[in-house]
């Protein structure tokens, strides 16, 4: 399993210096990717960022976790996502997703049929990035359009994917899936096998699995689950995650967060790796500069 650092913590910041200080000391420490979310309503481009960062850290796979879909035509994203990858030396992975009902109501825009919408942005976003050129008409999103340039870089495509038929469209039409707030019993159980059966059924390679949960080595586990509790409540409100800590058999983000001691968090990340994960990007939550330097210790240890 590879081991990457998801930047996403600190996204709030809207700082393009911190976010290439923190690839950078990444990229020292022997870490194999950097990812960095993008939330709909803050403002803060990561295509662009990341396009800035992998100038300073070509050694790093780079990705997005995720791009809303709904916000952005596919032809849109498919030309900045291009765009990005051949202003950089590194690997540049695309991750999207529907997001959530609520945050698109922030932006007047619908969610109607999400799993059409997904089907269809990705019989559009594909072949774009594939081939350079797509003819797709669909109920809501169509495009007859090619690029100026036939993409001579690839750039992978996974999918926040977390009910039934998400993964099924996922395996079926990209690259794989990339999890928030998913643990080992749910990546083994449901997860793993529902999008490798629809990898397999449409003739893909394997998929791949992208995992980020918060990371902590501690000698305070119970301040520091109470931290997370109080901090990261929100997502345990959202339907899609609840229902992963309902399949997990946790009450929320604090359950489910891989914290304890050195031994413990060890444990926790070999767990994902044993139930599927093949990638997992560490998200590194701390209460002081001690925690901070044992978790990077432990993570570094692993790679």
């Amino acid at each position: 399993m590879n081991i990457g650092i998801n930047g996403t913590g600190l996204v709030q910041r809207a700082s393009v210096a911190k976010i290439a200080e923190h690839a950078s000391a990444a990229q020292t420490d022997g870490f194999a990717s950097y990812w960095l979310a993008e939330h709909p309503t803050g403002g803060f481009d990561a295509l662009t960022v990341l396009a800035l960062v992998g100038q300073q850290v070509p050694q790093l796979e780079l990705g997005t976790a995720v791009v809303p879909t709904f916000p952005r035509h596919p032809l849109v994203l498919a030309g900045q996502a291009q765009t990005a990858a051949n202003s950089m030396e590194n690997v540049l992975t695309l991750g999207v997703g529907l997001s959530h009902e609520v945050m698109m109501a922030q932006l007047g825009i619908g969610f109607a049929k999400p799993i059409r919408h997904l089907r269809e942005y990705l019989s559009i976003l594909m072949p774009l990035l594939r081939q350079g050129r797509v003819d797709y008409t669909g109920e809501t999103l169509s495009a007859d359009a090619q690029l100026f340039q036939v993409p001579d870089k690839q750039v992978p495509v996974v999918v926040a994917a977390l009910g039934p038929q998400a993964l099924a469209v996922a395996g079926r039409l990209s690259d794989g899936t990339t999890l928030a707030w998913v643990g080992p019993k749910t990546v083994r159980e449901h997860i793993v096998p529902r999008i490798s059966a629809a990898a397999a059924d449409a003739d893909r390679l394997a998929p791949r699995v992208i995992a980020t949960l918060p990371v902590c080595v501690t000698a305070d586990e119970s301040a520091v689950r109470a931290a997370i509790g109080q901090g990261l409540q929100m997502y345990a409100e959202l339907p899609s995650y609840r229902a992963m800590f309902e399949r997990e058999g946790v009450a929320g983000p604090a359950d489910l967060a891989i914290v304890g001691s050195a031994d413990q968090v060890t444990e926790g990340i070999e767990r994902l790796a044993e139930a599927g994960v093949t990638d997992f990007a560490a998200s590194e939550f701390y209460l002081n500069p001690t925690e901070r330097a044992q978790t990077r210790e432990l993570l570094r240890a692993l790679l």
